[in-house]
């Protein structure tokens, strides 16, 4: 199909790092595939940081994305876990520059306005929403509808972008 882009969005985490991948063409978004990249506690962060990379650069040459949406850290009270949180986010955008893809970033409560339509939705109304918007989705782990939810939200913000710099000329 000319004029389909693919688009991966990840929900970034050291223990377990969402992945899902959607194509759009014109409007209509299709589900191409989803899954969680998960690592062990008892590895050493660097090798935990080094599966996560791996991983990830396998399903971005598998599935082919021309943009990554990934979700900005949310920062909780937990000094330590935001960190662990920034490495592997660090890694997801660095799997996504060799790659050479467009990267966008986006606030949780962003993602969920635009994918809910309520910024503090809670994990089940994304997933439900996720299944709504791609019917032959059968997504079961927050963490890759979560993902799915950043792919959706980059569709819709990123074309509504482009409209803007269309009418702006």
């Amino acid at each position: 199909m000319q004029g389909t882009i693919r688009i991966m969005g990840l929900d970034p985490g050291l223990s377990v790092m969402g992945w899902g991948v959607i194509a759009v063409e014109g409007s209509r978004l299709t589900h191409i595939a989803h899954g969680v990249i998960a690592t062990k506690p008892a590895a050493g962060l660097g090798a935990r940081l080094m599966e996560l990379h791996r991983v990830l650069g396998a399903v971005i040459a598998q599935h082919g994305p021309a943009a990554i949406a990934v979700e900005q850290a949310f920062v909780a009270k937990d000094a330590s876990a935001a960190l662990k949180l920034g490495h592997a986010r660090a890694v997801a955008l660095l799997a996504a520059a060799e790659a050479g893809l467009e990267i966008a970033e986006y606030a949780p409560n962003q993602i969920k306005k635009c994918v809910v339509g309520a910024g503090h939705a809670g994990k089940e109304q994304v997933q439900f929403m996720v299944k709504r918007l791609l019917p032959a989705c059968s997504v079961t782990r927050a963490d890759a509808a979560d993902a799915l939810a950043a792919a959706i939200a980059h569709a819709h913000l990123s074309t509504t972008r482009a409209r803007i710099l269309v009418a702006a000329q």
